[in-house]
């Protein structure tokens, strides 16, 4: 009973999110190219992070795939290792 009514408290204060579907999957693209800067950007943050999985909606495949073009494209010098 008190599982149900938890339940019901956290449906009413709306704090349950819905699932992100990988843009990467829905688009079935198996690499990501470093040398593709728009499609980077959209998951660099501000201040020059990468965006974590929960805020971005992808799977871990394709965010470990992610991440590691990211870097290749900072050393590249195709994208900054900081924004300040």
């Amino acid at each position: 009973m008190f599982n149900n009514s938890k339940k019901k408290k956290y449906v009413n204060m709306g704090s349950f999110f819905l699932k992100k579907n990988c843009w990467f999957c829905t688009e079935k693209m198996e690499e990501i190219d470093y040398k593709d800067v728009k499609l980077l950007q959209r998951y660099i943050s501000s201040y020059g992070d990468i965006k974590p999985r929960k805020n971005t909606g992808t799977c871990l495949k394709h965010q470990r795939k992610l991440a590691k073009a990211l870097k290749r494209a900072r050393i590249v010098a195709l994208l900054p290792f900081t924004n300040r």
